[in-house]
């Protein structure tokens, strides 16, 4: 009996230490997510972080083996609130945690700050939704965005005003974040670009959480647009048209990604109107890609009971190409797996993921909405 009572701890040492090297194979590859959990835009924000958790459950479902080991991928997520000094402390809080990489953030003014962060402990960050022309052009070797930028976004939108809508006379809102003031002034370069006496007849500013416009519509009221342009978010434009209704105000009314979403719609109420409302959203399939797009949105649905906002797909692809990097690295450390993702050629959901020099995205493509009966309209996909 006592030389049974013994051996029990003994085998019991013997298994632990077997289970310890089968563990030993598995590696946590640790991602980071930041985006708006919370504040005016945190709908756009956990529709980009569902993004991620698909793609992280997805990979961990299949099984990834890089370097000869089962890689278990964690997703650590972090809440920046659109706010730069939120943005920084999140980013700072994921390269203490180690992460080996970083999707995110979603709006320019978080982005740009934070990459500086994740450059300077060389962790490659994919931005999925940050369109600001500065974000690629600080010579970080770590920045990359899976989407076109403003230079392409808002030179498309002021061309169409003058082209398509015939606008000549035009009045311009920003928001004077990084992302809404960028957009607008490539509107403005984009308007003016094809002559015909276009002029840009007044600008306002206002902020990402105003929702009194009264003054700065009444300004423009008494200069009579054909069009107006809003460099922000939703959550601003949709209080904006309603006062532009309560004003009489009939101008087409304009804007980037940031207002072109279906959450619009409930924001403005009937203020939208039909045909009233023209928005480009950085992305976009061409027809070929539009069947995984459409499967993409299924799934999405079926799992959290939501439509895709705008983003999830290009965080979802963001993620996968990250992963494809560390695969063909056959690393998934940062230094090592860096140069395979500057050199990617990966087919996601929204397309072919090819990064240049600067790590934006090559042939990045646009998509035109409008909203009709309440509800957005698709009016064409560009590059």
């Amino acid at each position: 009996m006592q030389f049974k009572t013994k051996m029990i701890p003994l085998v019991g040492a013997i298994a632990f230490a077997f289970a310890g090297a089968a563990s030993a194979q598995e590696q946590v590859v640790k991602i980071g997510h930041v985006g708006p959990i919370s504040g005016a835009i945190a709908h756009l924000g956990k529709d980009n972080e569902n993004g991620a958790k698909m793609a992280i459950e997805e990979l961990n479902t299949k099984g990834v083996t890089i370097g000869g080991k089962k890689i278990k991928f964690e997703l650590l997520a972090e809440d920046d609130g659109a706010d730069p000094k939120q943005g920084t402390a999140a980013a700072q809080k994921l390269v203490d945690a180690k992460v080996n990489g970083v999707i995110g953030h979603l709006n320019s003014g978080t982005t740009i700050p934070a990459s500086k962060i994740y450059n300077e402990a060389g962790i490659p960050q994919i931005s999925p939704s940050a369109t600001n022309p500065k974000y690629t052009q600080q010579g970080f070797n770590t920045a990359f965005r899976v989407v076109a930028n403003d230079g392409q976004l808002g030179g498309t939108l002021g061309r169409y005003a003058v082209q398509i809508l015939k606008g000549k006379k035009l009045a311009v809102i920003d928001d004077r974040t990084a992302y809404g003031q960028g957009v607008a002034e490539e509107f403005i370069k984009g308007a003016k670009g094809k002559g015909g006496g276009v002029e840009i007849v007044a600008q306002q500013y206002t902020n990402d959480k105003a929702t009194d416009f009264n003054a700065i519509l009444t300004a423009i009221k008494s200069k009579n647009p054909d069009v107006i342009f809003f460099g922000g978010m939703d959550a601003v434009a949709g209080p904006m048209l309603r006062q532009m209704k309560q004003l009489g105000i009939n101008a087409k009314f304009m804007g980037g990604d940031g207002i072109c979403t279906e959450a619009l719609v409930n924001l403005a109420g009937d203020a939208i109107g039909d045909d009233k409302v023209v928005c480009a959203e950085a992305g976009g399939v061409v027809e070929a890609d539009r069947k995984g797009m459409e499967d993409f949105k299924a799934a999405y649905k079926k799992k959290f009971g939501t439509d895709v906002q705008i983003y999830a797909p290009y965080v979802y692809d963001a993620v996968m190409t990250m992963v494809d990097a560390m695969k063909k690295a056959n690393s998934v450390e940062p230094a090592k797996y860096l140069p395979a993702l500057a050199k990617i050629k990966h087919k996601g959901v929204t397309g072919n993921i090819e990064f240049d020099a600067k790590g934006d995205i090559k042939d990045g493509t646009l998509t035109l909405y409008t909203y009709k009966g309440g509800k957005r309209q698709l009016l064409a996909v560009t590059k």
